[in-house]
């Protein structure tokens, strides 16, 4: 690949967009564009707020996981503690929130793992890592349609597990992934 090629911009030009659908967590567009080369195409773009997700470890370096069912994949899924943003809503607020409420847990220590967009063929979701250190009790506040269990774990396993296909989940496992830097 030549510079010149490697700083060309690639660019899809917007001439038509309608909303086909408006749910309670995202909002579905179909767009009419025109690409680089002049020939005209159609995208579904799914738009969503984001979310905010934290992994919580402990002072002997056990992770505390949460297992809910997931209706898309029909099965119970391990995952870290995370939660949609509300408009505008900051993310590190929302890991805040989200570690109380689903794990009982406040910290002292909430350090920015970064950022990620999970689905980039087709929607606008931003996903907001944050790892959670020196861990203090608080209480739960679970929503009135989530039932979740709390799962404890050695750093290591939850590594391990991620390494072997066991945790699928693709927050948890690039969260436990850069965890591993601060840990």
């Amino acid at each position: 690949m030549s510079e010149k090629d490697a700083k060309t911009a690639h660019i899809e030009t917007i001439i038509n967009e309608k909303e086909i659908f408006s749910g309670r967590v995202f909002r579905v567009a179909q767009r009419d564009v025109v690409l680089e080369n002049g020939e005209k195409a159609v995208r579904d773009v799914v738009y969503h707020n984001g979310g905010a997700a934290v992994l919580p470890v402990d002072v002997d370096g056990n992770v505390y996981l949460v297992r809910q069912y997931r209706s898309a994949f029909d099965r119970e899924v391990l995952e870290i503690p995370a939660g949609k943003l509300e408009k505008g809503e900051d993310p590190f607020f929302a890991a805040v929130r989200e570690l109380e409420e689903e794990t009982g847990f406040k910290s002292d220590s909430i350090i920015k793992l970064g950022e990620y967009w999970p689905t980039v063929g087709y929607c606008s979701e931003t996903v907001y890592l944050y790892l959670a250190k020196m861990l203090s009790k608080g209480s739960t506040h679970f929503d009135e349609d989530e039932f979740i269990s709390l799962v404890k774990m050695p750093y290591v396993q939850a590594y391990k597990m991620c390494m072997n296909g066991e945790i699928r989940d693709g927050k948890t496992q690039l969260a436990i992934l850069k965890a591993k830097y601060y840990l």
